[in-house]
């Protein structure tokens, strides 16, 4: 049995811009998804995944034939459909994959519930790819699309300095482990939010964003380098000031939490998923007063 596993991940700089070239902070999380493949005699790939309690919340047949994948019997699923996609698109980059005349059972396990945003999609693109041995920012580029940031956190153990150069990825692990880390907190919103909409509203109303990004480059550096809870609280409202703009939309601490005496910033497309809280004391009360019940501290969460 060959066995695969990928980081989940959190954007905590440059949100959006990160598309357009700007230098983001991105950190894998302790969550993340596991894939296993085990060769079976008969052409058809049976695929089961698995939730964070062992439960299956999906499953699947392929038949192979002739070096092709098809759905087996009359499975209209979408998820069938998305997942035969990637596969396909493997394959594509690597006309070997899948086409030993074989096989393959194929079990995927997440270790985070699927509505937290933390990467159910970009960890199997990563696993897929592993096994596949292809590259799988091409792979991702061809199928969900997106900078690529969540794959570099996928193969990455270490928080990581990410930009796209003339399109293609660029990533410098780092050390940030900042002093005042256990006054940092990680708070679910409760929704799932869909990344290509919020990137799709961002391309609408974005404007001229030279001076932008150049802000978001400096407050990433220095959101790196610092070793003062006070400008890091600073530093990170400068950031979502910054966005707000950009997207034209409210900064999540005005819309939700104006009496939070700490500092707020959205994480990844605004508006669900995780948001980052800064507090010199657990705010698990303060959240589950107003209906949010997932508090997760930043080194129960940051691999």
């Amino acid at each position: 049995m060959k066995s695969y596993y990928s980081n989940g991940k959190l954007l905590l700089t440059g949100e959006y811009v990160v598309l357009d070239g700007a230098q983001s902070l991105a950190i894998p999380t302790k969550y993340g998804q596991s894939l296993d493949v085990e060769t079976i005699l008969e052409p058809k790939l049976l695929w089961r995944s698995l939730d964070e309690n062992g439960t299956v919340w999906f499953e699947t047949i392929f038949e192979i034939t002739n070096n092709e994948l098809s759905i087996a019997s009359r499975d209209d699923n979408s998820l069938s459909k998305r997942l035969i996609q990637i596969l396909n698109a493997a394959k594509q980059l690597n006309t070997n994959f899948l086409s030993t005349g074989k096989g393959f059972k194929v079990t995927t396990k997440l270790d985070f519930p699927r509505q937290w945003g933390l990467g159910t999609s970009s960890t199997l693109i990563n696993n897929i790819a592993a096994w596949a041995n292809i590259d799988a920012y091409k792979l991702l580029e061809i199928t969900f699309g997106g900078s690529g940031y969540d794959i570099a956190c996928a193969q990455h153990n270490t928080p990581v300095i990410y930009r796209l150069e003339h399109a293609k990825p660029f990533v410098k692990p780092i050390d940030f482990n900042p002093l005042f880390k256990d006054d940092l907190y990680f708070v679910y919103l409760n929704k799932k939010q869909n990344s290509r909409d919020g990137i799709k509203h961002y391309n609408t109303t974005k404007g001229h964003l030279k001076s932008d990004i150049e802000n978001i480059n400096t407050i990433t550096s220095q959101i790196v380098t610092t070793n003062s809870f006070e400008d890091f609280e600073s530093l990170i409202t400068q950031h979502e000031d910054i966005i707000s703009k950009l997207t034209k939309q409210k900064v999540i601490k005005s819309l939700l939490f104006d009496d939070f005496k700490g500092s707020i910033k959205s994480l990844g497309a605004w508006g669900g998923d995780f948001i980052l809280v800064t507090s010199k004391s657990n705010p698990s009360s303060y959240f589950s007063k107003k209906g949010f019940e997932t508090v997760i501290p930043y080194t129960d969460m940051i691999l």
